[in-house]
């Protein structure tokens, strides 16, 4: 993975809630309203939580051996402050190391959120097992996962980690298995494997997952900004941080796991009259207009609703990637070019992967990466998933546009009949789709992580709409509770509000879904006080699926 940088605090806002005593300052400090001419800078936060770390190295388990770096800060309007850090071991990545110190206003100590509260301390860190087997078990998983299909190009490259995400710390290697198929598209997965014994650990899939007109392929005519040079216009946006969109015609990427030897071209879209795409596939320009309309959206919905300034809340744009690989049934965002990558789709299955909620699911794993991080394996994994499709869903309904109104179902306008339904999943109940849960049960776990989401996505649509029969904007949806109560839902708006303040202050690497309640829960407690109805919907629409 790149270095993680630092993103800048993100400012949350309340409207329409009455809070009294302490929840109501507290509210009105979280608030756009509040005046911010003394809160304190990043800097500040930093150079307090430092302090902290050096005052309470033995209560946060940190020793000698260990060294933290920061990720993220968030500083919220009273001044109250959260600083989010890696760890490593005797300079190796410590995997669930990550975590969160919690200041009040003045500085002082308040609080920390941890991925794990294990002893850091190992009795070696030379392992027994070699890189060469431990890539060997990786190769070998990868082609399973693969069987019956021939790889190409396949590399397997490990890393010496700490692994504090699987029970007691222990030494592991961390190997990305990556290849390509038949078509010379990408496939790849990560394993985990016991250091001193070379049992497998865990294992998971790598992917994850000047004004002008365009002419999109799902959303109808939409307007553009883009940049003149000399005669002609390119399509790159300088008012959201110069992100641009370019063409990979049909090229793949040539890596050797993190390391990128050549990249699939990104040659920047141009026009001359400014007018872009025809509305079909036969202009090239077409999926590239629907790409950087979903990442001006996306852009929109953080920067509109959350106070956030681009992905990494650095105020810098990422580019797009279309046309990429042969008939390729994906898209993904990916933390190393800070770009997405759409594939044209087999048109079997799926057409081009272009579509809104696909752009704003897959800049959200990129929002995830720079906050919580949650891995990419197990009940995080599902949350990791079931984040991404929340806000591909709020930045879908943000859009207001009439030709891809708002709705609850994820991809509804790039699957095909080939796949058997109308959508990829299904928010108001998951298991539509033949394999999400729709409630938590003990073999969530066993689950990939686009079907173990399930329970986070029901979550979110019972907490903003409530269960039941309704209708929005023409689709139907029926929302049944897993222990049969009835939850009224509290609008989409809050949804957002509550799960980007877990996301950005509360949530861990390792956050699973009792973690996940209760860092909501702490985020609908800042936002709009302890007592407050839209805590208490927080934790109905939690029990509602088996969450208690």
């Amino acid at each position: 993975m790149s270095r993680i940088r630092t993103a800048r605090g993100s400012r949350l806002a309340t409207t329409g809630v009455a809070v009294t005593g302490t929840a109501a300052l507290l509210a009105a400090a979280l608030s756009p309203a509040a005046l911010a001419e003394d809160r304190p800078t990043r800097s500040d936060a930093i150079e307090s939580a430092e302090t902290v770390l050096s005052d309470r190295a033995a209560e946060l388990g940190l020793t000698p051996a260990q060294e933290t770096k920061v990720r993220d800060v968030v500083v919220d309007q009273d001044g109250t402050r959260h600083v989010r850090y890696d760890r490593t071991y005797h300079r190796l990545p410590v995997l669930g190391g990550d975590f969160v110190v919690h200041l009040n206003p003045d500085g002082t100590y308040r609080g920390t959120s941890r991925a794990t509260r294990s002893e850091l301390s190992l009795d070696t860190v030379t392992p027994k097992v070699t890189a060469p087997k431990a890539a060997d078990l990786a190769a070998s998983l990868l082609r399973a996962a693969h069987l019956g299909e021939t790889l190409e190009k396949l590399t397997a490259r490990p890393r010496l980690v700490v692994d504090a995400l699987h029970g007691a710390p222990r030494l592991a290697w961390q190997t990305d298995a990556v290849a390509h198929d038949e078509l010379g598209n990408p496939v790849g997965r990560t394993v985990l494997t016991d250091a001193a014994t070379g049992a497998r650990i865990d294992t998971w899939d790598t992917m994850e997952s000047a004004s002008g007109d365009g002419e999109s392929l799902y959303g109808g005519t939409v307007a553009l900004e883009t940049t003149r040079s000399g005669s002609t216009y390119r399509l790159k946006d300088a008012t959201r941080g110069g992100t641009y969109t370019g063409d990979a015609a049909n090229k793949t990427d040539r890596c050797l796991l993190t390391v990128c030897l050549t990249r699939a071209p990104a040659t920047v879209f141009t026009d001359a009259d400014n007018q872009w795409g025809t509305g079909t596939t036969a202009d090239r320009s077409t999926v590239a207009v629907d790409a950087q309309y979903g990442t001006d959206v996306t852009w929109d919905y953080y920067k509109d609703v959350h106070g956030r300034s681009g992905i990494a809340g650095d105020g810098k744009g990422s580019f797009n990637r279309v046309h990429y690989g042969k008939a390729y049934n994906n898209a993904f965002w990916d933390d190393n070019c800070f770009c997405m990558t759409y594939g044209d789709g087999d048109g079997k299955v799926m057409g081009p992967l272009v579509s809104l909620d696909v752009a704003g699911h897959e800049m959200s794993h990129g929002v995830t990466s720079k906050t919580a991080a949650l891995t990419y394996s197990g009940e995080p994994g599902g949350l990791n998933e079931a984040t991404s499709d929340i806000f591909g869903t709020l930045v879908e309904f943000h859009a207001g546009n009439a030709e891809d109104p708002g709705d609850w179902l994820i991809g509804e306008k790039v699957v095909r009949s080939g796949l058997g339904r109308e959508a990829l999943r299904f928010m108001d109940k998951p298991s539509r789709d033949g394999k999400s849960a729709d409630c938590w049960s003990e073999e969530l776990a066993d689950l990939d992580v686009h079907y173990s989401s399930g329970v986070g996505n029901h979550f979110a649509y019972l907490l903003a709409e409530g269960s039941g029969k309704k209708t929005l904007n023409g689709v139907s949806y029926t929302s049944p509770t897993c222990d049969d109560s009835t939850v009224q839902g509290i609008g989409r708006a809050k949804l957002g509000k509550i799960w980007y303040r877990a996301l950005t202050v509360y949530m861990t690497s390792s956050t699973d879904y009792a973690g996940a309640r209760k860092a909501t829960l702490n985020a609908a407690g800042d936002l709009y006080g302890a007592d407050s109805a839209e805590r208490k919907a927080v934790a109905a629409a939690w029990s509602a699926v088996g969450v208690g």
